[in-house]
């Protein structure tokens, strides 16, 4: 705690104009400590000292996001050629090379072990993220797109991301809404509409029920929704996945690809949704 400022303007203040200059000593001494303690020792953002914290935070966050993704992978009881595949997919879609993709795979391999802090480790991601309930959902969703990756889901996967959930704030409903949703992004991206856009948004081929319905899913929308909620739906899951905001609260740079896709994916689905609605 900064006090000096408090001290030094009270006692000069009340040198050099009694009583009323002790008070407005302290109340200036109250601004410079907390504008001092902003610079040199705040949170994120700052100088100084806050720097080397967002920077051990956001390492924090990476090994962690991959050491509970080992964790997960091993809920089936042994980890797979299928859950390395998995593991080494995200880290194909991330860009990661070099001493970065050594760390992550290092983490993973931790977070195989039998005696893997798990309760520890989110408690820290917590703790690290108070505040940044965007970080937190980046980082269970990180979890559910590891899991779901091969296209279906175990029970033990399933319990487990309960439990990791539980431990970072989130509800058994938040949960499930959150896996639905990515069930759609999985069902969404088998139909190639990242590949099938051109031009101004448009699609070669036109969509089938199916896939837009799970576009429907991946915003978070019901089909019978009205163009306003359509847009306010898309709005808050841009809002909620912006690489640019997720940056700012502190997500590892190396995790930012993944942020961007995210948004690719939700304006595929927006720019669908529309297209197909404008053709009616």
């Amino acid at each position: 705690m900064q006090v000096w400022g408090k001290i030094l303007g009270a006692f000069f203040g009340f040198l050099l104009g009694g009583p009323f200059g002790l008070f407005l000593g302290l109340f200036l001494g109250h601004k410079f400590d907390k504008a001092r303690r902003n610079v040199y020792g705040g949170g994120f953002g700052g100088f100084g000292g806050s720097q080397a914290s967002q920077a051990e935070r956001q390492a924090d966050f990476f090994h962690a996001g991959f050491a509970v993704m080992g964790h997960v992978a091993k809920a089936k009881g042994r980890v797979t050629q299928e859950e390395i595949r998995v593991a080494t997919a995200i880290m194909e879609r991330m860009g990661l090379q070099g001493e970065s993709r050594r760390q992550a795979q290092n983490a993973f391999r931790e977070g195989k072990n039998d005696d893997f802090p798990l309760e520890e480790t989110l408690q820290r991601v917590r703790q690290n993220c108070a505040g940044r309930a965007d970080l937190l959902q980046f980082f269970l969703e990180l979890q559910i797109q590891a899991a779901f990756a091969d296209g279906s889901l175990h029970p033990n996967e399933r319990q487990l991301l309960h439990v990791i959930a539980r431990y970072l704030g989130f509800s058994e409903r938040q949960l499930e809404q959150r896996l639905h949703m990515q069930e759609a992004a999985f069902r969404f991206q088998q139909g190639g509409f990242h590949q099938q856009q051109q031009g101004a948004g448009g699609f070669k081929a036109p969509p089938s029920k199916d896939q837009l319905a799970a576009a429907y899913d991946v915003l978070g929308v019901s089909p019978t929704a009205s163009a306003q909620e359509l847009k306010r739906a898309y709005r808050k899951q841009m809002n909620e996945h912006h690489p640019d905001k997720l940056a700012a609260k502190g997500l590892p740079p190396e995790m930012m690809e993944l942020a961007k896709q995210k948004t690719q994916e939700l304006q595929a689905a927006y720019d669908l949704i529309r297209k197909e609605k404008h053709d009616k």
